[in-house]
């Protein structure tokens, strides 16, 4: 079973690109962030054709996050409960969705992306993610106690280590990098998940995200923020996971690179 992340930086504009790398790779289970769509302008037709299901979670043109699944798609929620707010009014943005596929529980998240650290996107970030950690210990409990196994995957905008962006003096006093987030973002380790991508696709340079500006991709300037973190049932089943760099190339490419991780057979 194959299952990857992908922030696509758009769903309409992308479709064409998410279409052709959905028939060139044998993925069972897609979750995608950053569709910046409502849910009546999701391209449903032209993805379905390909044998997936689809839930998404889509408010207005920011944001959106789906799945995408031919091994089954049940108990779709649209959203964490409780989750901090943003906005004039504020309000819950789409930024979580989460699904049952082939008895693994699938999430796709889109993190806040802090903009600066003196900014009042990057406490709401924070407290994103810290109940983020509540929601993921409650789900560690749940596993434990013999429920399913699962995984939280996305657009962190977080990177967790010096090997994950090409330069650290450039980002000294930026956001994605800072003490704070990475204490979040350790949290989440913490408490029980586990980066299963990481052991296959060691640093340093190994990246997932380059600006489209400045020819940050030609010159590997790039940022490793992109993750699939597995509660230990499902970081047992891991066999192999590998970062697609080649899609990120091209007329149309999204400025995130798919994310992908093998599933071995249940114990």
């Amino acid at each position: 079973m194959r299952i990857a992340t992908w922030n696509v930086n758009s769903i309409r504009s992308r479709i064409d690109r998410v279409e052709a790398w959905l028939s060139r790779n044998d993925v069972d289970v897609l979750a995608i962030q950053e569709t910046k769509c409502r849910e009546d302008q999701f391209p449903r037709e032209r993805l379905e054709s390909l044998g997936y299901a689809i839930a998404h979670h889509g408010l207005n043109q920011w944001n959106g996050v789906a799945i995408l699944s031919r091994v089954g798609l049940e108990d779709v929620q649209a959203g964490l409960p409780d989750i901090p707010r943003w906005g004039e009014p504020a309000i819950a943005e789409a930024r979580a969705i989460g699904a049952t596929c082939n008895g693994i529980r699938i999430w796709s998240v889109y993190v806040p992306n802090g903009r600066h650290l003196d900014d009042p996107h990057m406490a709401y970030k924070l407290a994103w993610l810290d109940h983020l950690r509540g929601d993921v210990e409650q789900w560690l409990e749940q596993e434990r106690a013999g429920g399913m196994p699962f995984a939280v995957m996305g657009d962190w905008n977080i990177a967790p280590q010096d090997d994950d962006v090409w330069s650290m003096e450039y980002y000294l006093d930026k956001s994605h990098v800072s003490p704070a987030e990475r204490a979040a973002f350790s949290a989440l380790l913490d408490a029980g998940l586990v980066d299963v991508v990481r052991p296959h696709t060691p640093g340093p340079g190994v990246y997932t995200y380059w600006d489209y500006q400045r020819l940050a991709f030609q010159k590997r300037r790039g940022m490793r923020i992109d993750f699939i973190l597995g509660s230990p049932g499902f970081a047992q089943r891991v066999v192999g996971a590998a970062i697609d760099r080649e899609e990120r190339k091209g007329t149309g490419a999204s400025d995130h690179a798919p994310v992908v991780v093998e599933l071995g057979a249940p114990a």
